[in-house]
């Protein structure tokens, strides 16, 4: 007999390790957003809030995604600039 208070299924992907690689690589305000939403996944689908979970889940994703995105533009603005300061000193 399966426990009335747990819900059917399984939760969705909680994309943590994408929160994960956010903060330690790429965009630490965003990533520590991501890794809040990821783990309120799993204790939401719990109280059976199958809407909201599957919302932090993809507000987790969303979030990893737009600190790696942030990311990556800033560190093709650093390798221009630095570029562009070793092209105008002569090195």
């Amino acid at each position: 007999m399966e426990n009335q208070n747990t819900p059917a299924g399984s939760p969705p992907d909680n994309n943590l390790v994408w929160a994960i690689i956010c903060t330690v690589a790429c965009c630490l305000p965003l990533g520590i957003i991501a890794i809040i939403k990821s783990t309120k996944v799993k204790e939401l689908w719990l109280q059976g809030d199958h809407a909201g979970a599957q919302k932090a889940a993809d507000d987790a994703k969303k979030f990893s995604l737009w600190g790696i995105g942030v990311g990556v533009v800033f560190l093709v603005i650093y390798f221009i600039l630095v570029g562009i300061g070793v092209a105008s000193n002569g090195f």
